[in-house]
């Protein structure tokens, strides 16, 4: 273990597990103008204030909500093991970090999360993925990060603020390294035929390279006839879809619509349209708005996500965006069925966009809780563990 480093590989680790979309977002210029479901009348708040019970409606109690993280933590095995796979980098055997990517096999969404935390190990030192290049250059797991890591190390220069925004300078060093990038992950798709992952990395480029929807689709084609369920791959084209790239809200609800319908069980796919309501509210606070037209696919949305297994690393976060919208929507059982379910965490998107992200989550169930019938907890219900 490299002494004063461990702690920081795994702070960026833990931090990235359950994240695995995300990366390449510009920021938005307004934060939505919703209260996370508050209510417009004051006798209505008051209840919440004074009378809201939490263990009356199966909740926790207030005094144990947790901001520090989004759900309970990884398996300690886990983190060991992300743990020695970056000591062993770090160290300069690039062994452990293929051995650790390969035996994801063909679970694609998983390979993904893991090539993502090699990612951040390697922001860290990437002696050793030059190294692993070097002596397997026909390995694909390696070409599709070296790949990944063109397009994060682009984004870096430009940074998250709005194009207007980003100095002349910086936007053109990142649109000169962009075709590099592409470059790359065309050479790992070849390397590799069956790997999602290149077409990954080519549909991320593709959106700060301006591809038309035509040479956009051709992309995607290629990418879900070889993993058609593939979550992060899902993110990046709907952010390509969004208004404020290369699409318009239309063409984005369309396809998170798309994945809603089409998500297998198990998958955390229907996700996908939480996203766009949120995109929506990134960009003048109109998801609540949608989420109240949009109420059946909603519920949709929640049964597909009770399919998901409890420890897939983006369910935790989906059930916080869930909860809220459910709440816009005035689907207040439901709603309240997912912070149960959520238990005692509370650091996730919206509640944290607030200055106090326990005090918006506990608001934000007390108004679920309003509307419905008090029972005990419902038999059968779990919450996250702790």
């Amino acid at each position: 273990m490299i002494p004063g480093v461990s702690l920081l590989v795994s702070a960026l680790i833990i931090g990235l597990i359950g994240a695995v979309v995300g990366t390449y977002r510009t920021r938005s210029r307004s934060r939505s103008g919703s209260r996370f479901g508050g209510s417009a009348r004051p006798a209505v708040d008051a209840w919440v204030r004074d009378s809201f019970v939490p263990a009356a409606y199966g909740l926790v109690p207030r005094e144990v909500l947790d901001a520090g993280r989004p759900g309970p933590a990884q398996p300690l095995h886990r983190i060991k093991e992300m743990q020695a796979v970056a000591d062993s980098a770090w160290s300069g055997d690039w062994r452990p970090a293929a051995s650790y990517v390969a035996a994801a096999g063909d679970d694609w969404d998983e390979r993904w999360s893991r090539t993502e935390v090699l990612q951040e190990i390697a922001c860290e030192d990437d002696a050793w993925l030059e190294a692993w290049r070097s002596e397997q250059p026909r390995n694909g797991d390696a070409a599709t990060l070296h790949a990944s890591m063109l397009v994060h190390r682009a984004w870096e220069i430009r940074g998250t603020a709005y194009a207007n925004e980003v100095p002349d300078e910086r936007m053109r060093q990142f649109r000169a390294m962009l075709p590099q990038a592409m470059n790359a992950a065309v050479d790992a798709s070849r390397i590799d035929v069956r790997h999602p992952g290149p077409w990954v990395v080519m549909i991320t480029a593709a959106r700060a390279l301006s591809y038309s929807h035509n040479q956009f689709r051709t992309l995607w084609a290629e990418l879900t006839a070889r993993a058609p369920y593939h979550y992060a791959g899902h993110w990046q084209a709907l952010q390509y879809w969004c208004g404020k790239w290369h699409g318009s809200d239309r063409l984005m609800l369309d396809f998170a619509r798309l994945a809603v319908e089409r998500a297998p069980a198990g998958s955390p796919l229907a996700g996908m349209y939480l996203h766009a309501l949120r995109e929506l509210d990134s960009r003048g606070g109109t998801g609540g708005a949608r989420a109240r037209r949009s109420r059946a696919l909603l519920e949709r949305v929640a049964w597909s996500l009770g399919q998901v297994a409890p420890d897939n690393e983006a369910l935790p976060r989906l059930r916080h965006l869930l909860a809220h919208y459910l709440l816009e929507a005035r689907s207040h059982d439901a709603a309240l069925e997912q912070f149960r379910l959520i238990g005692r965490w509370c650091g996730a998107q919206p509640w944290n966009e607030s200055d106090d992200p326990v005090a918006a989550f506990d608001h934000a169930r007390g108004l679920a809780a309003k509307h419905v019938k008090r029972q005990a907890h419902p038999k059968g219900t779990e919450t996250m563990p702790l």
